[in-house]
Order: structure tokens, then C-alpha cells, then sequence
């Protein structure tokens, strides 16, 4: 038998991408924002009108200056400028939500995969290990592990990641499980392929639907929870211009200097509200159910 990868027609996303594109507006829109907040990510360097000031610079005579044309979305309580530090928070929040997200992929799904398709002892296992990860929240867990690190950006990747890849094992176990019932599966094992090809070649290729749209829906998630550890002191650590740092920093002026809570809570809120929207489309695109019953 070649290696040519076995694909159900049940799962493979009937139609062209524009088509599908043109039926999903919402979706288009979703992706054409999410690429536009990578490119803010890449480029914030070139796009900030001020330094993001590395290290503990202050500017004494620039301190609650409100947003104007110099200062966009006004500076802060030592003088740096808003705008310029909720751009380079872009490049963190995003970089946070890719390094957790690509952790828990490589770590759940080959689990959750080899639980789905081998069953039994393996599944027994490797889904009671998971399920003691998923009997606690995961804002908790991440929380408390982060708690006995030290404050950082990476630490606090570290702890999320943790917590995270139990989702994915789960997720992947069940697809796979649906996989290894399928007729083409019965035709590997027939035609004599090892357990290890079957599950790489044919079983990982027809389990990864759910998992690119359930990935691109939890960027906001990440995104969510790494500023929630900044916010309560165990991520990111002043002069980082963490998101939810910004709004902790902030939230003692929100009565007087309202810009230093608003705009970075606004990114956050944005930059979540847009990748579970694209979430949302990529399920409607790739669920060849969703699309046959629209047409």
C-alpha cells in the first residue's frame, strides 16, 4: 500500500475556500481583523510613535497626559506613552496565546489520539490522568501554579500550558475514537499496516479538524487568562507591557484617568471577540454538515 494519506469524505470540507469565505461574512471579517493584529504584533516597532521604554524609564513632565494627537491613548502614571505600550502588549498577548496553544496541541493530541484509537488500558490511563487535570478550573490551576514560580511572562506560558493540553487530549481522544471506527480504518488493519503507521498516516490526518478550530478559538481564551495572572500579580512584571498588567496598574485612576483601564481592556475584549468569532466560522467552514445544510 503507498502512504497516500486515507481521507473520509465525511470529513473532508466539500466546496472552495472564496465560496465558503463569501457565505461566512462574519468569518471573513474575523480573519481579516486576526491578521491584522498579527501584523500590528510583527510590526509594533515600526508602528509605535514611542519606545516601549525597556527597563524603568519615567518622563516626570509627561505623567496623565489624556489621549491627544502626540499621545493617542494618553501615557501612564511615570510618562510612557499608552498607545505604544498596548501595541507591544499585541506582540505579547499573541506570542503567550501561540507558544500555550502550539505546547498543547504537541502534548494533547498525540495523547488524546493514541487513547482514541488504541482503547483500553492506554485510554484508561492516559484519560484518568487527564481528568484529574480537568476536575479543577483551569483559571485555578493555572493560578496556583503560577503562584510557586516566579512572576514572569514565561512562567506564566509555563503554568498555562500546563493546564491547557488536557483540552486537547480530551477533544483529540474522542475524534480519534470516532476515526478508528470508520471502514477505511478496517482496510488499514486488513491490509496489514502497523498500529503506529495506522494512527500516524490515517487516524491523526482525519482527527485534526476539531482541533484547528477549537486552537484558533482559544487564542482569546489564553489571551484571557495570561491577563488575569498579570492582573493578579503572578505574569507579568512592570516594565512589560502586559495587557492585564496595564489594567491592574490602572484601575487605582479609572475615576480620574479613565484612558489607562479603557484601552488596554478594549484589546483584550477585541482581540478575544475576534478569535472566537473566527472559531465560530472556521466550525461552520470545515463541518461538512453545517455547509450541506445551507446549501
Amino acid at each position: 500500500m503507498s502512504d497516500t494519506v486515507l481521507v473520509d469524505s465525511d470529513l473532508a470540507p466539500p466546496g472552495s475556500v472564496v465560496t465558503l469565505l463569501r457565505r461566512n461574512p462574519l468569518l471573513a471579517a474575523a480573519a481579516a481583523l486576526g491578521l491584522l493584529l498579527v501584523l500590528l504584533a510583527l510590526f509594533a516597532p515600526l508602528i509605535a510613535p514611542h519606545p516601549a521604554d525597556a527597563g524603568s524609564a519615567t518622563h516626570p513632565l509627561d505623567t496623565f497626559l489624556p489621549p491627544s494627537l502626540h499621545h493617542l491613548f494618553g501615557t501612564d502614571p511615570v510618562g510612557r506613552d499608552m498607545f505604544s505600550r498596548v501595541l507591544y502588549g499585541t506582540r505579547i498577548s499573541l506570542a503567550v496565546a501561540a507558544v500555550v496553544i502550539a505546547l498543547s496541541i504537541v502534548v494533547g493530541v498525540p495523547l488524546g489520539v493514541a487513547a482514541g484509537a488504541l482503547g483500553g488500558v492506554v485510554d484508561t490511563v492516559l484519560m484518568r490522568i487527564t481528568d484529574i487535570f480537568l476536575a479543577f478550573p483551569a483559571l485555578l490551576l493555572a493560578l496556583a501554579f503560577a503562584s510557586v514560580l516566579t512572576p514572569s511572562v514565561t512562567n506564566a506560558t509555563i503554568a498555562i500550558s500546563v493546564t491547557w493540553w488536557p483540552w486537547y487530549a480530551r477533544l483529540a481522544r474522542g475524534q480519534a475514537a470516532s476515526v478508528a471506527g470508520r471502514p477505511f480504518i478496517a482496510s488499514c488493519r486488513a491490509l496489514g499496516l502497523s498500529p503506529a503507521r495506522t494512527l500516524l498516516r490515517h487516524v491523526l490526518p482525519n482527527s485534526l479538524t476539531p482541533i484547528i478550530v477549537q486552537a484558533s478559538a482559544d487564542v482569546g481564551g489564553v489571551i484571557l487568562t495570561a491577563a488575569a495572572l498579570s492582573f493578579l500579580g503572578v505574569g507579568a512584571q512592570d516594565p512589560t507591557p502586559e495587557w492585564g498588567l496595564l489594567v491592574n496598574q490602572g484601575q487605582a485612576y479609572f475615576t480620574t484617568q479613565w484612558w489607562l483601564v479603557t484601552f488596554p481592556g478594549a484589546a483584550i475584549l477585541l482581540t478575544a471577540l475576534v478569535f472566537n468569532l473566527l472559531g465560530d466560522g472556521l466550525r461552520d467552514v470545515l463541518d461538512p454538515r453545517r455547509v450541506v445544510g445551507r446549501a
